[in-house]
């Protein structure tokens, strides 16, 4: 598998993520569902508003969220680090499932990192009474929010031991995080490479 190859399954898949939020954040308001599969499957809006798992950073600043800025400063480094590893297999002829894996990872890296780089200065805020418009601007540069839409409910586990909460959501129901396309491509292919592809990377 060639440089060439492994960029446009990046772009691919970017083109795909971006798609999906920006159809999400310019036709649903904030909090509303879709059921794709009733009791199962659902297109849930809601947005990220600071780390991964939906933790948030306090703002250190009433106009500058700095706490935020270093974390994306700190994506942004990541993903670069992950591109410059992906150049060094190619030359090293590595196998194509650990290529794919790790493109995988970069673009939903990236994926992410446009949402927060982008998205307050491209976009209306979403509130639960207004879909967000192209041309708005609700915040600055790195300081815009993640859009998440995959919701699978599996069932309410109502009374859930206390060091287990963090598998239920505040509507007590199993496996309660709202994820995206992203999200999806990085924890497949961090479990991919874990189960498929650890000793390779052993080396």
């Amino acid at each position: 598998m060639n440089g060439k190859k492994i960029t446009l399954l990046i772009l691919i898949l970017l083109i795909l993520d971006q798609a999906l939020k920006i159809w999400v954040k310019t036709h649903m308001t904030l909090g509303e569902a879709i059921v794709i599969i009733p009791n199962w499957f659902q297109l849930y809006f809601i947005e990220n508003k600071g780390a991964a798992f939906g933790m948030h950073i306090a703002a250190t600043s009433e106009t500058m969220d700095w706490g935020k800025l270093l974390l994306g400063l700190l994506r942004i480094g990541l993903a670069g680090l992950i591109a410059w590893f992906i150049a060094r297999l190619l030359r090293r002829k590595a196998p194509k499932g650990v290529l794919v894996g790790l493109a995988l990872i970069l673009a939903g890296a990236i994926g992410n990192i446009l949402d927060s780089a982008f998205y307050g200065l491209l976009f209306s805020a979403s509130t639960p009474e207004t879909v967000a418009q192209f041309g708005g601007h609700y915040a600055g540069l790195m300081m815009g929010r993640v859009v998440d839409m995959f919701y699978f409910p599996l069932f309410r586990w109502e009374n859930v031991p206390g060091f287990l909460s963090f598998l239920v959501d505040s509507r007590h129901y199993f496996f309660g995080a709202v994820f995206n396309l992203a999200d999806a491509y990085i924890s497949v292919a961090v479990i991919y490479l874990l189960l498929f592809q650890y000793k390779y990377l052993s080396k």
